[in-house]
């Protein structure tokens, strides 16, 4: 079992939500922290039907469980009954009942109308496996093959489960919930999506390639982002020098799904297939690392006109980072990170993450960093203290 860095609170002191995508490992992170507390399960179908008819029975069963300890109940899979958020909030306020929401789909909780609990539920995020956290067995090679849902990693023959996760996505998130119209047409909008991964999106193209219009591809884009299967990357505009692009890149949340759908075969260090891929790794490995640390940084890509780039900023440029699947970085390679200086002096740290094999620093301060030492320095606080190494469990009072 792979340890986790998402810290959650000690059961009894706090209502939160907990994100991610489909398989992601947020049931089994639950069961390692609130195993003894009362579970609610609306995968199944008999508890799915008993409290969409009847929502009240929430309140009824824990006001006659409870104790003079303050309780937790774990509501999985919330998304597929909206309506007992107003139980929720109803325990919350007048039990002093705590609540452990989870679920794989923010869509039909916030776009149903539903009670979001007034702000006072804090929000986790979990994404897929990290380096620091798949630890000594830790392999780049069969991380971009594979992807970072933890039984897909652990396969040792992805394909098929790839293929069986798509299917399933496309029948309970979306077909399920009724969120598009043409199940053929976003089956292909996948495909187009995958193939535009990291890169800047032009919704009229991808429109036309999967047959729809750029309004209806924009909405398909936000329901990858409403069901976690992707997420935007804006640019960075702020004290700009020169004109800046201000569209933004979109990334698919898992690399082995990318994969699949862009039919991109085994990948193979030297291909741009595997660079693309990398760039992705890097973008998961920041995105996770900021989402765990919770310290309001968000994450970025600056550009200038003329094609100048640098593919994440974090912060206020606290951090800039280029990702370069090369094993030998040379000085086209730091045209952004040099460039940006010239727009922002004040930058903090500026590195390249590459397949180099030493770690090595330029003149004007680069560091070169080959994957592993990266991953290294980042969850062990040297290029900017992750909290989930300090936050306490418990809430400070």
């Amino acid at each position: 079992m792979f340890k986790r860095h998402l810290r959650l609170p000690v059961p009894g002191t706090e209502t939160f939500f907990l994100w991610g995508p489909r398989q992601v490992g947020k049931t089994t992170l639950l069961r390692e922290h609130y195993g003894d507390c009362r579970w609610i399960d609306l995968l199944k179908a008999d508890q799915f039907r008993r409290y969409a008819v009847n929502p009240e029975f929430l309140r009824e069963e824990v006001e006659a469980e409870q104790g003079e300890e303050p309780t937790q109940v774990v509501l999985d899979e919330i998304q597929k009954v909206p309506a007992l958020l107003d139980e929720v909030h109803w325990l919350m306020e007048n039990r002093n009942v705590q609540f452990a929401l989870c679920g794989s789909s923010a869509r039909k909780v916030r776009r149903g109308a539903a009670n979001l609990l007034g702000g006072r539920a804090v929000r986790y995020r979990l994404h897929g496996l990290t380096a620091a956290e798949i630890g000594s067995g830790f392999d780049l090679d069969r991380l971009l093959n594979h992807g970072y849902l933890p039984r897909i990693f652990d396969a040792d023959r992805p394909g098929r489960l790839l293929d069986a996760y798509v299917a399933d996505y496309l029948k309970e998130e979306v077909a399920a919930e009724g969120l598009v119209r043409n199940l053929p047409a976003f089956s292909g909008f996948l495909d187009a999506a995958a193939l535009s991964d990291g890169e800047l999106i032009n919704f009229s193209n991808i429109g036309t390639d999967c047959g729809v219009s750029g309004h209806t591809a924009r909405s398909y884009f936000e329901i990858l982002e409403d069901t976690l299967l992707g997420r935007w990357l804006p640019a960075y505009r702020k004290r700009p020098k020169r004109r800046v692009i201000g569209a933004p890149k979109f990334y698919l949340a898992d690399v082995g799904v990318v994969n699949r759908l862009a039919r991109r075969g085994r990948l193979s260090r030297g291909s741009e297939a595997y660079g693309r891929a990398f760039e992705n790794w890097v973008f998961h490995e920041l995105s996770a690392w900021l989402d765990y640390a919770d310290d309001g940084d968000a994450l970025s890509y600056w550009r200038v006109a003329g094609g100048t780039e640098v593919d994440f900023v974090v912060g206020d440029m606290r951090l800039a980072v280029e990702a370069k699947a090369s094993a030998r970085i040379v000085t086209r390679h730091l045209k952004g990170l040099r460039s940006l200086v010239t727009d922002h002096p004040d930058v903090g740290r500026r590195v390249v993450v590459c397949l180099e094999d030493r770690v090595r620093r330029t003149e004007d301060g680069i560091d070169i960093l080959p994957a592993e030492a990266f991953v290294a320095r980042l969850w062990d606080g040297e290029l900017g203290q992750p909290a989930y190494l300090t936050r306490p469990l418990v809430p400070s009072s």
